[in-house]
């Protein structure tokens, strides 16, 4: 593309093509819809049936590929997350420390189990939790800590880990966004005293809609996972379903269609990650020199699974003086959407933020909040950053056959870095 070519929003032709702003995913093959179709010709559309089931066939397969003992499937990860915090026994008055960025079922299950979110700001770098943060979070009710492998970068759990054994913490990944990524050699869902996994239609690994993994080492913990998905009943094969709740318990369950789709894409999931692995660190190496621009990196001795892409923008840093961060990103969205590159602001505010935690919405009676003392409370200035300064790239990029768009997005990249001034001149306006 030649050098200072006419922006698109001011009447320049795209750096996108249309068929490449849009690739879809999940990518559903003839072997997802026979699947499916198994199922509902089958006996068995619910996961209590007497028997294995492709609910249980895919709790097998996750368990073995996350290197662990035991996976229980659950409704979507949301749930897998507040039913992994209730068989670790966190509830009524405790607190648990989550990081201010990132989806808000993170800061939304504890509330569930009436736990109290406490936030903790983040890494600048792998916009994960920052470990010395939640260590200044830590009270005598404090029971968990939920680090989250945020876009598919895993946590520093080393630092996490060992948090959590000074001070008696339950430590509960979040890896709704980070199928398959590894830290130190070990596959996320293994690192911790459990872990949550998302099946949702967007994710690396989807489903054909919703859905949720629950993993963890200790047979105990799956048991009560286990119990508390159906209605705290035990459900043994050979022997008729009593009706009996042994604990407190929700219709948590996955449905054998979900996990029938879920397994045909498992058979595929390692080709399409190395494809992911092809295709998107050039596009990054490719628009990492561009000033200003900060892109996704990789720590040391970890694999990233680049679920989302997420940019920061530095004014300073591209040379566009009396411009604010804000004001940078707000004019780059623009013109990098009128080139066809599909970028997005995701979060528009850190979780603190969230209404739901400001106005500590709670049940009838104001519990958590009413019954227990005011959760300590953190500055979180990289939080409010990252939300201020950053796009992000999602799905998109998830389609085996991305090379030649990412390609193109890189184009759209480098026409608007080619037109600073102009940048400047939107940015200033959108100060």
């Amino acid at each position: 593309m030649s050098r200072h070519a006419k922006l698109a929003a001011f009447g320049g032709s795209p750096a996108v093509s249309p068929r490449a702003r849009d690739l879809p995913w999940p990518v559903i093959e003839d072997a997802d819809r026979a699947a499916v179709l198994a199922v509902l010709d089958g006996d068995h559309l619910v996961s209590n049936a007497d028997g294995p089931t492709r609910v249980s066939e895919l709790e097998e397969r996750w368990a073995a590929f996350c290197g662990t003992s035991h996976c229980v499937a659950t409704s979507n990860g949301t749930t897998a997350l507040t039913t992994a915090l209730h068989a670790l026994g966190v509830g009524a008055g405790d607190e648990v420390i989550v990081p201010a960025l990132s989806f808000i079922a993170t800061g939304l299950a504890p509330l569930h189990q009436s736990a109290i979110p406490v936030f903790a700001d983040i890494d600048p770098v792998t916009m994960n939790i920052d470990p010395r943060s939640a260590a200044d979070l830590i009270t005598e009710r404090t029971a968990a800590i939920i680090p989250v492998h945020l876009h598919g970068h895993p946590a520093d759990m080393d630092a996490v880990d060992a948090l959590a054994a000074r001070h008696g913490l339950a430590v509960i990944e979040d890896a709704a966004q980070a199928h398959g990524a590894t830290w130190r050699g070990k596959p996320v869902g293994s690192l911790g005293d459990a872990a949550a996994f998302s099946l949702q239609a967007t994710k690396n690994l989807p489903t054909c809609g919703e859905g949720g993994l629950l993993t963890t080492a200790t047979a105990a913990v799956a048991e009560r996972a286990t119990l508390a998905r159906q209605f705290g009943e035990e459900m043994t094969a050979g022997r008729s379903r009593d009706y009996i709740s042994h604990i407190l318990g929700w219709n948590h369950k996955m449905n054998p269609v979900q996990a029938a789709f879920a397994l045909s894409q498992l058979d595929r999931f390692a080709d399409y990650e190395a494809a992911r692995q092809r295709n998107v660190p050039p596009f990054l190496s490719r628009i990492a020199g561009l000033p200003g621009i900060t892109v996704p990196t990789v720590q040391p001795g970890c694999t990233h699974t680049w679920h989302i892409l997420r940019f920061r923008f530095d004014p300073e840093a591209a040379g566009l003086t009396g411009v604010t961060p804000a004001g940078f990103r707000r004019a780059v969205h623009r013109l990098l959407r009128a080139e066809g590159v599909p970028v997005s602001r995701y979060q528009v505010m850190p979780l603190p933020e969230q209404k739901v935690f400001t106005d500590r919405a709670g049940d009838s009676h104001g519990h958590p909040w009413a019954r227990s003392a005011p959760p300590p409370r953190a500055p979180h200035p990289v939080a409010t950053a990252v939300v201020d300064d950053s796009l992000t790239l999602q799905r998109r990029h998830l389609h085996p056959d991305a090379g030649d768009a990412l390609e193109q997005y890189a184009d759209g990249f480098e026409k608007v870095w080619d037109q600073l001034p102009t940048v400047r001149s939107m940015a200033r306006a959108l100060t």
